[in-house]
This record gives C-alpha cells, sequence and structure tokens, in this order.
C-alpha cells in the first residue's frame, strides 16, 4: 500500500533493520592503524581502543536513510524553473532511479513505461533547501522538555552535535515539506561562541535521525557573534561579556584546535611517545582547520563580519556562510571575493540593536555582487513554510532598488545556492541531470502569495500530494488535534 512508505509500523520495521545492517559491528573489530598497516612492533602499532581515535571512525553515527518506494516518472507541461538561471515554458522533467534524468522543452520525448504527471498550468522547481532551521531540536510542543537547542553551559561547546538532539517525530518536518522544503540543515543554537554541530537531514518520516541523515553531507559547525554570546555569558559574570571577549574566545578556541591538532599529526607520523588523549572539542574545531568541517556563522553585523574573515585568515580557516547577515549589503563585493555565502531573511528586523540597519534589498544587492552567493533561510517553523514568499519578496524589493533579477535566478536563493551554502551543491538543488530528484510542483508561480506546492517529491519519490492524504504523512502529536481532518474551503480533508 502506498500509506506504508510513508508510515506505520511498515516503516519502523524497515527502518530499524537498516539501521542494524548499517550500523552493527562486533566487538572483537579492531580499528586499523592510522598508516593502514596491521599492527606489528610497538614503534608503528598505532592502533587503538575503540573511539580514543577520531581519524579510524569519522562517520560514527552513520546514515541509514533509504529513499521511499519510487518509480520513473516524467512531469510535462508545467513552466520549469531549474535552479541554473534557467526557464522553460511547457517544458518536461523526467527522473529516473531517483535521479534527474533530462530536462527540456515539450519536445523531448517522454520514454516508454514512465508515470507521466501533468503540470500545465503550474510551475516545477528543485526541491526548497532551508539551510538554518532548528526543526527536531526545538520541535512542537515547544515545553522545556523539548527545548533541545542550545547547550548554553560554556561559551565553546564544539563538542556537541545537534543531530543527537533531533526529535524525528516533530510536526514541523511534516508541515515543512508541504511547503516544498525536500532538505534541511539542522543547526544548534547561537548562545554560544561555538555551539556545536549541523546536520543536513532529507526531510521524509523517519524514526530515527540516521533514518533522515544526508548520506556523505559535510558537517557544520555553528559559531555566533555578537550579542548573543556576550549577553548569555556577561548576564553571569563571566567571559565572554564583550565583542572583544568573544573575538579572545574564538582566538583561543582555535590556538588549542592547532595545538591539538599538530599533536595527533605528529603522532600518527612518527607513532612516539603516547598518543594525544581525545578532546570532542578541538575535534571539531581541527575539522574546520581541515576543512572537512563547515564554518556556519550565526552574524548580523557588517563590521563583526568582517572580522571573523579575519580570524579565518589567522589561523588558515575559511567561512562558508554568514547567517542572518543583516547588514550583508554594506560588505557585499568582500563576501563574494571570499566565496562566503550570506543566508538571510527579508523582512525580519529591529528586533535587537544588531539586527537594527536592515534592508529589504539586502538579499538582492549579495547577489548583485560579481560571484555573490545569497540565500534566503527560515531559522523558524512557520517562516519554513514559506521560503518561496520569503524569496518573492527580496526578488521583489530588488526590483524596486533598480536591480534586474529574473524569477529563473532568484529562485536559486532558495535551491542551488542554498546546496552551495550547506556543501550538497554536486548532488541537489538544482533540476541538473545526476542530481537528486528533488523537485516541487507549484500550484501556481512560486513567487506569488497564492502558490502552494501541490507534489513534493525527494529522490524521485512522491513524497508530498495536497491532494491525497495518503501522501501527507502525520505525526503522533497531531493526531487528535483539534480541526485534524477538517475540510476547509476548496482543501480535501487532511491536505495542508
Amino acid at each position: 500500500m502506498i500509506r506504508h512508505a510513508l508510515r506505520g509500523s511498515s516503516l519502523a520495521v524497515i527502518a530499524c533493520a537498516l539501521a542494524l545492517s548499517a550500523c552493527a559491528t562486533t566487538d572483537t573489530d579492531a580499528p586499523p592503524a592510522a598508516d593502514g598497516s596491521s599492527s606489528g612492533g610497538a614503534s608503528t602499532d598505532r592502533t587503538m581502543a575503540r573511539g580514543l581515535d577520531a581519524s579510524t571512525n569519522l562517520d560514527p553515527y552513520p546514515s541509514t536513510y533509504q529513499p521511499l518506494p519510487r518509480d520513473n516518472v516524467a512531469i510535462v507541461g508545467g513552466t520549469v524553473l531549474t535552479g541554473t538561471d534557467q526557464r522553460i515554458e511547457n517544458g518536461v522533467v523526467l527522473m529516473s532511479d531517483g535521479k534527474v534524468e533530462a530536462v527540456g522543452p515539450a519536445s523531448m520525448p517522454v520514454p516508454a513505461g514512465y508515470r507521466v504527471v501533468d503540470a500545465r498550468g503550474r510551475f516545477v522547481t528543485p526541491g526548497v533547501i532551508d539551510v538554518h532551521s532548528h526543526l527536531g531540536v526545538y520541535p512542537s510542543p515547544g515545553v522545556s522538555g523539548m527545548s533541545d537547542g542550545n547547550e548554553a553551559t560554556s561559551p565553546n561547546t564544539a563538542q556537541v552535535w545537534a543531530e543527537h538532539s533531533i526529535w524525528p517525530q516533530d510536526p514541523g518536518f511534516n508541515t515543512a515539506r508541504a511547503g516544498g522544503v525536500t532538505t534541511l540543515q539542522i543547526l544548534p543554537g547561537s548562545a554560544n561562541l561555538f555551539g556545536g554541530r549541523s546536520v543536513t537531514v532529507r526531510n521524509i518520516p523517519s524514526i530515527s535521525m540516521q533514518g533522515m541523515k544526508f548520506p556523505g553531507a559535510p558537517y557544520g559547525v555553528k559559531m555566533a557573534c555578537g550579542e548573543n554570546p556576550s549577553r548569555v555569558y556577561g548576564g553571569r559574570n563571566q567571559s565572554p561579556a564583550t565583542g572583544m571577549g568573544n573575538v579572545a574566545g574564538y582566538r583561543a578556541a582555535f590556538i588549542a584546535a592547532r595545538e591539538y591538532k599538530a599533536k595527533w599529526d605528529k603522532w600518527r607520523e612518527d607513532g612516539e611517545g603516547s598518543p594525544p588523549t581525545r578532546n570532542l572539542q578541538n575535534d571539531t574545531l581541527a575539522g574546520v582547520l581541515d576543512g572537512s568541517i563547515l564554518v556556519q556563522n550565526h552574524c548580523y553585523r557588517a563590521d563583526e563580519m568582517m572580522v571573523m574573515l579575519d580570524i579565518a585568515n589567522e589561523f588558515g580557516y575559511r567561512v562558508t556562510a554568514f547567517h542572518h547577515a543583516v547588514e550583508a549589503y554594506k560588505i557585499a563585493p568582500q563576501l563574494a571575493a571570499a566565496g562566503v555565502c550570506a543566508d538571510m531573511w527579508t523582512g525580519w528586523w529591529g528586533f535587537k540593536m544588531e539586527a537594527l540597519d536592515a534592508v529589504e534589498e539586502n538579499a538582492a544587492l549579495v547577489d548583485a555582487a560579481e560571484g555573490g552567493c545569497a540565500v534566503i533561510h527560515s531559522d523558524d517553523a512557520q517562516l519554513t513554510q514559506r521560503l518561496n514568499q520569503e524569496a518573492a519578496a527580496a526578488l521583489a524589493a530588488g526590483r524596486r532598488a533598480g536591480l534586474n533579477i529574473s524569477e529563473e535566478h532568484a529562485i536559486g536563493w532558495i535551491t542551488s545556492n542554498a546546496a552551495r551554502s550547506i556543501g550538497i551543491g554536486d548532488e541537489t538543488g538544482a533540476l541538473t541531470p545526476g542530481l537528486r530528484g528533488d523537485v516541487v510542483i507549484w500550484s501556481a508561480n512560486p513567487f506569488s502569495v497564492y502558490a502552494r506546492a501541490d507534489q513534493v517529491f525527494i529522490d524521485g519519490a512522491l513524497t508530498f500530494d495536497r491532494f491525497d492524504p495518503r501522501y501527507q504523512p502525520v505525526s503522533d502529536f497531531e493526531l487528535g488535534q483539534p480541526g485534524f481532518g477538517i475540510a476547509a474551503a476548496n482543501i480535501v480533508p487532511g491536505a495542508r
């Protein structure tokens, strides 16, 4: 049955079986030596007890994600916005084996055996990617017992991982999917200088975070500059209490991480003496230094973003994205030159001093710089359902400012640029042959306030259908809530 693909006991059984097959080990398993050799003499044997050397198990909580059941699909007749600055009227999108197979005009033939979806009068885009989400770590219901996003116990908590706080049954995942969101980066909060690791997830129903985890997606580390850490810890009469205290804290942490990395590198090279003691905090920051972990930096003001770029230069790492970045428009050329994305809202401003100097043209001005990377994000369980509208507001503001921005370009702010911002641009974010079949069919132009996601495909599998309750998964928390299942005007029962 179709229902089995989305929820119920069958999903639990399948997910558990996958988790067991992916994670099972035996007590006799021993990690290999760091140089790939088997254990030998005392001077070359670098085999350590399980868990004491991060390099022997870089993925200790592996993804067990499996796509939902799917078939080969041809979406025909819609206006296609590819996410790569291309618009195709009356276009065709072919998906096979969960991948985008081809995109072209109406004259492109549809192979035999493909299920045809009529998209005439509608729009087709890549799946929406929300690069800044706290779903699962700050889930609904919003009670203190489920408030798991901020380990606000020390200015540096780089040792914590957001995936270990995710509650997969958060109803927000379902409502985000109904808004076209196929992929999310789940971040810790911003109380700390280093809040911990982020994780990227596929927006499918699952009983475990491993079942959602995007295979092979790089980790990020949440850093926060500005008011949040200095307010939290200054309020406790400890450092950091000021902007200069923030910067001193970043520098001290990276000095420690550099020393830690150097000790491990030396021990792996010569094997002399005892190995360093593993430190989870420094493991994460050493990953930043070697480029395997991406810096996702909460930062509002232009001057503070420039300081953060200087710190990155001092210690030899790079910032992947500034989040919120309310004043990014002031330094758009500098961000573009550094290859840094700005992940922004359009209309959120003024709720604290560092968010005061905002303009709705922010994303458009960042985008206008040659090589600029503008992204629209949510940071909110409601806004994630309407990222297309937030992008539409940014597009309208840019056009009012005299910038000539096409819809086929602006859709990249919530698709291809978003994928770049979290390091998965070679997997998804565009309707490009070979990328994942993450596709949304919209009822109208996605830059219209009237547009709704009609169908959502993840890896080529129909995962949400506004007209079919079988493809509208419901969390346990939602069942029996007031209004559940009651039909609204022109909306079938169960539709979101």
